[in-house]
């Protein structure tokens, strides 16, 4: 009986030392990292690296071959985390109004609507999506801030729904029926403003190495290893106390 109990003492330590120990989720520390491609044949390009800890991100991003000047001014490329819907970036199939455009209401149905605004200052709510004031600008971006993500986007990036768009076309790029129209963000821009020109999926990227996908399933194989080694530890006490019972028969 007295073996029986020390057998359970030492596999009931064990257990706790093993849930003490155990590392994080992988939602809650992880990187994600998207390929920004070109839409509305912006014929630009660029990557971003989020970083996060808990609700905290660190995002570094490059962009370059973006349109440079707005009215005689850097060119503001407002840009967010999008989510909530299909995360994936729209095609030509997504331009309904056929004017040759994928305004970023129409993009909303593949990448969602805006959840977090990727500011150089300031506000990154939802509301600071269309604020020129506090967007990157010019042709090419060197970007990076660390900020809190609400729940919303941090629900997008561990689902692998989140997408990063950044806007801004150059107008005399777009054709003539588009030229002429009117942003549906902001009337007084036209429609070039905020109409998206890179876009790219965030995806989580692997753990030491080991292919992860783009949900939580990192943390499995990384609890699985304390898994492992808890089952370990666990039959060498049943081994040990096997060998302490023959030996006290053999006494006996």
């Amino acid at each position: 009986m007295r073996t029986g109990v020390a057998l359970t003492g030492a596999a009931g330590l064990m257990m706790a030392a093993a849930a003490m120990t155990a590392p994080a989720y992988a939602e809650d520390t992880a990187t994600y990292q998207a390929r920004l491609g070109p839409l509305n044949n912006s014929g630009g390009s660029g990557s971003l690296t989020l970083e996060l800890s808990g609700g905290t991100a660190t995002i570094t991003e490059h962009f370059s071959g973006l349109a440079a000047t707005f009215k005689d001014m850097p060119y503001p490329h407002v840009q967010h985390i999008h989510g909530g819907a299909e995360g994936v970036c729209p095609t030509k199939a997504d331009d309904t109004s056929g004017d040759g455009v994928i305004s970023t209401p129409e993009g909303q149905a593949t990448y969602g609507p805006i959840q977090t605004t990727l500011s150089v200052k300031g506000d990154t709510s939802p509301k600071a999506g269309t604020d020129i004031k506090i967007a990157p600008s010019g042709a090419s971006t060197d970007y990076q801030r660390t900020i809190d993500l609400d729940a919303a986007t941090l629900k997008s990036l561990r689902s692998g729904i989140g997408v990063i768009v950044v806007h801004g076309l150059d107008p005399a790029t777009l054709p003539k029926q588009a030229q002429k129209e009117k942003s549906p963000l902001v009337p007084s821009l036209p429609l070039a403003a905020t109409s998206p020109a890179l876009c790219g999926p965030l995806k989580m990227m692997p753990a030491g190495g080991a292919a992860t996908g783009t949900g939580s399933t990192a943390g499995n194989g990384v609890q699985g290893s304390w898994l492992l080694g808890l089952g370990a530890g666990l039959a060498g006490t049943a081994a040990l106390t096997r060998v302490l019972v023959l030996r006290r028969r053999a006494r006996q």
